[in-house]
């Protein structure tokens, strides 16, 4: 029997209207609030999305309903929503958004009042009084607006940068995708003494600019635009700024090579030998910060997972291929444009990351995507693992790992296949030496998934 769960890897997501119903969110957020003390309060945000304030409205009054406070920060990016959770000293936060999925999603994503998000135990507490529907009654909380949510920010971010060494000679393109960084990543940049020209800077949850998940095939738009204004680095954010990816005058920069450069400047920074991660992470990363003496740990795909494993490494720095940051210094939650700050903190010229890699042996690396109900995910992956010798009918793998997902090893490439907690897919990455090796996996790995989404229908 299928476990009936509301949370995935980053919250609660959905189609708005379809599976995100207002009496949905309403319910959910007084399941919330009666996990929580009587009278706690807790602060809420949106991104950018124009379902936003109907999802925001319905989670309110499930709050206010069970005896919780609630302070309205407005439309925030993600990063700022947990920093200010707990440097205003908030029980909760609450963040409305769906992150890089397309306009008509929504969701629920909470943090703790220490800025870490939910675990899956505070999850399963909450999916509990859920389908239980065991909501406490009692007095009415109270409402109140914030303000001055930027500056707060800003002002925690700048003390981390007392001597900032920025080379102001840098050209920066700062391009939100009209999501919840617009009007805040760029002001910031700007109040850091940063060159910043602004492109999809206007908070729009219709993404008119381009497709709210920054990847080589929507940041197309932002490489000419970049070369048109002869700017050295462009900085891009996904809808609620959890993520960044990087570009520069040749293109993309990657995802797996700014978090392997990055990593490495931590490492350096800290001195501490260990990088948390995911099990979607590419071998660059090992390569990256082997000479440090640096190991890389893979644990479960998510940033709370992430986090988590950041602090039970004391790691130098927790990272996602898709762009999730985290840094122990500031807290255990994903701040992108912190991540960009440090990065352009430590740049001598643009063209250092690119030329970092050339040292390194070339490496493959791909992502398909499978379209898959999400009631078919589970017993479609049981399949995948029953059948992941076909991967490997000459050779053993040299491991086979089941953590999340199948991530199986070879000698000179690898590959996973894994259920999406965010969306209605499973993925196939994988990574190789060879360009060939790299396209055989993907192939094999989409036939096999396909083929069983097929015959589980």
């Amino acid at each position: 029997m299928q476990t009936r769960r509301l949370f995935g890897t980053s919250g609660i997501r959905g189609v708005v209207n379809q599976d995100l119903s207002p009496d949905f969110c309403r319910q959910v957020a007084l399941a919330i609030g009666t996990t929580l003390p009587p009278a706690s309060t807790v602060c809420i945000a949106t991104d950018t999305r124009i379902s936003r304030d109907m999802i925001k409205e319905a989670v309110t009054a499930g709050l206010l309903s069970c005896s919780i406070n609630v302070v309205d920060l407005g439309i925030l990016p993600t990063p700022a929503l947990a920093l200010l959770t707990r440097e205003s000293g908030f029980a909760a936060g609450i963040m409305v958004t769906a992150s890089h999925n397309p306009p008509e999603f929504n969701g629920i994503k909470l943090f703790n009042g220490n800025s870490l998000g939910y675990s899956q135990t505070q999850e399963a507490e909450i999916e509990k009084v859920y389908f239980e529907q065991k909501f406490r009654q009692g007095k009415r909380g109270t409402l109140e607006q914030a303000q001055d949510m930027k500056q707060r920010y800003l002002s925690f971010i700048k003390g981390k940068f007392s001597l900032p060494e920025f080379n102001h000679q840098l050209k920066v393109v700062v391009d939100p995708g009209n999501g919840a960084a617009s009007k805040f990543a760029s002001d910031i940049f700007v109040q850091m003494g940063l060159d910043v020209i602004p492109v999809n800077d206007e908070p729009d949850g219709l993404f008119p600019g381009r497709n709210p998940e920054p990847k080589a095939d929507t940041l197309q738009g932002t490489v000419n635009f970049l070369r048109q204004h002869n700017a050295d680095l462009a900085i891009c954010f996904d809808g609620d700024a959890d993520r960044v990816v990087f570009c520069d005058k040749d293109g993309f920069l990657g995802f797996n090579e700014p978090i392997a450069f990055i990593s490495r400047l931590a490492v350096n920074r800290t001195g501490r030998k260990k990088i948390a991660t995911t099990v979607e992470t590419g071998t660059l990363l090992d390569l990256a910060v082997k000479d440090l003496g640096a190991e890389v740990v893979r644990g479960r795909v998510g940033d709370v997972p992430v986090a988590h494993l950041v602090q039970e490494l004391n790691a130098a720095l927790g990272v996602e291929q898709v762009g999730v940051y985290i840094f122990p210094e500031l807290g255990y939650y994903p701040d992108s444009i912190f991540a960009s700050l440090f990065l352009l903190s430590q740049l001598s010229d643009a063209g250092e990351i690119r030329r970092f890699f050339q040292s390194i042996p070339r490496l493959y690396f791909e992502k398909a995507r499978i379209p898959c109900p999400n009631e078919l995910k589970e017993p479609v992956m049981v399949q995948v693992k029953e059948k992941a010798h076909l991967f490997a009918p000459d050779e053993t793998p040299i491991k086979i790992g089941t953590l999340d997902g199948l991530r199986l090893e070879f000698p000179d490439s690898w590959m996973l296949i894994r259920a999406s907690g965010t969306e209605p897919i499973i993925r196939v990455v994988s990574e190789s030496t060879s360009q060939a090796q790299t396209d055989e996996l993907i192939s094999k790995g989409k036939d096999l998934v396909q083929g069983l989404v097929e015959t589980s229908r």
